[in-house]
């Protein structure tokens, strides 16, 4: 009698270095570059050292990608900085960032994003924003009504169609994210090259200064910044799914966030050169739209429309790609239901957690919330990643003599940067805006009887 074993299906590795930093460039430029510049203006009232301060978040982000590629050549796993704090602090902190991954950081900008994209279609298929309800569902003992319109079911359709898309496998989930990375990166740079050839804008306003820089308003500037640049470590959450991980993920870490870096330091010499230092700090709005209206006049809306529908689009994929990836390892070490680490059997995708994700958008987009939870919790998205670089200097005492294809450059330094101005940033949050913050770490906290759930049912 001859017996037969077939092994659960698993996750393939079928991503090169372009595939994980066309995510990441996906998932990092979107609404930030086109709303903080004039905070970050407001802070640094001078041209060169506004341009210093984007030069320098870069690098900023450079060194935590440097981190992250140490941390994921040497745990080649799905999940990232989830994997990292579990493995440097402990299950519970592991816990807590994905549990804000799933229902703040990738949801909550998931259902903003859908949402904003139906708004911006509505441009050229009128009434697909119609916000009338057509059926409402009001929760008993809750203020919570699910509410049926034609933008929330357009919006809910765009979620399941990315859910979709990625569930039929990494293929299809690669060949969109690369597609809508490139077109992305194509609009901006042709806009870019643009407007500083259009001839109506002035060269001296890039020398310019309409105030004193002061240390303190420079570090402030460092909040806005460092916000508008993350999501450089989305690599690392698909690392199980990268071809030879301890060579390619820190290759993707690192191209995509000097990518992203060149990209937002031109974007900011176009925003200087059409409009003067003391002008932009005081834009409401999108940016990139008073300038497109400046250099376009009235063809701007349209092509900034498209250029806002290309955007949105890939970072919903990018996140559709990404986040699943850190509920699959979560449910594989038994801090999720179960469900969610089975691995589609033909498309060897974690589609189960890929329709949790989807699910819990719609639900978000159902009842309104959009962005409201993720705003509460930004902050953590600072915290988190601090924490991850910082599990660099535990897990390079704990085992220093495990092999590590890839090492942080600069080390000690630059993850001691990174992790010294996280603290800040942090701190700061909480000083400037303690309300926001402490509701935020209310949402955390709140994953801590959810984990202990967890660790009982299974």
């Amino acid at each position: 009698m001859t017996t037969t074993t077939t092994s659960a299906p698993v996750l393939e590795r079928r991503l090169g270095p372009y595939d994980a930093a066309a995510i990441i460039v996906a998932n990092v430029i979107g609404g930030g570059i086109l709303f903080r510049s004039p905070a970050v203006a407001s802070a640094v009232p001078d041209a060169p050292w506004f341009l210093l301060a984007w030069i320098a978040g870069g690098a900023l982000a450079f060194m935590g990608a440097m981190a992250y590629a140490e941390l994921a050549a040497l745990r080649p796993k799905a999940g990232g900085e989830y994997v990292y704090l579990r493995e440097a602090y402990g299950p519970l902190a592991g816990f807590l960032t994905g549990w804000t991954s799933f229902v703040a950081g990738f949801s909550g900008a998931m259902a903003a994003s859908a949402v904003f994209l139906i708004v911006t279609l509505d441009r050229f298929f009128p009434g697909i924003a119609n916000s009338t309800p057509l059926l409402a569902i009001p929760i008993p003992l809750t203020p919570i009504v699910f509410t049926f319109s034609i933008h929330t079911i357009a919006a809910c359709l765009v979620i399941a169609a990315a859910a979709f898309i990625h569930i039929r496998g990494v293929g299809p989930g690669r060949f969109v994210s690369n597609l809508l990375t490139t077109l992305k990166i194509t609009a901006f740079v042709l806009f870019i090259a643009f407007g500083l050839t259009a001839g109506t804008g002035e060269s001296s306003n890039l020398t310019q200064s309409a105030g004193a820089v002061t240390a303190t308003g420079w570090i402030f500037a460092f909040i806005p910044v460092m916000f508008t640049y993350s999501g450089w470590n989305a690599a690392a959450y698909m690392a199980e799914e990268i071809r030879d991980p301890g060579r390619n993920v820190p290759r993707s870490l690192l191209l995509g966030t000097a990518v992203v870096t060149v990209i937002y330091l031109l974007i900011n010499v176009l925003y200087l050169y059409v409009i003067p230092i003391g002008e932009l700090a005081k834009v409401q709005g999108s940016v990139l739209d008073v300038v497109a209206d400046r250099l376009l006049g009235t063809r701007a809306g349209d092509i900034m429309a498209v250029v806002a529908i290309v955007s949105l689009a890939a970072g919903i994929n990018a996140w559709t790609f990404a986040g699943p990836r850190v509920y699959f390892a979560m449910a594989r070490d038994n801090a999720f239901f179960k469900s969610a680490a089975r691995v589609h059997p033909k498309y060897k995708t974690p589609a189960a957690s890929i329709v949790a994700q989807a699910a819990f958008t719609m639900l978000l987009i159902l009842i309104g919330s959009l962005d409201a939870i993720a705003n509460y919790v930004g902050f953590a998205i600072t915290l988190f990643a601090g924490a991850a670089v910082a599990a660099v200097f535990v897990l390079r005492a704990r085992d220093p003599e495990a092999p590590r294809p890839f090492k942080a450059l600069g080390y000690p330094l630059t993850p001691a940067i990174f992790v010294l101005v996280s603290l800040a940033i942090v701190l700061n949050a909480y000083y400037s805006d303690p309300r926001v913050t402490g509701i935020g770490t209310l949402i955390i906290l709140a994953g801590i009887p959810v984990y202990y759930f967890f660790q009982r049912r299974n």
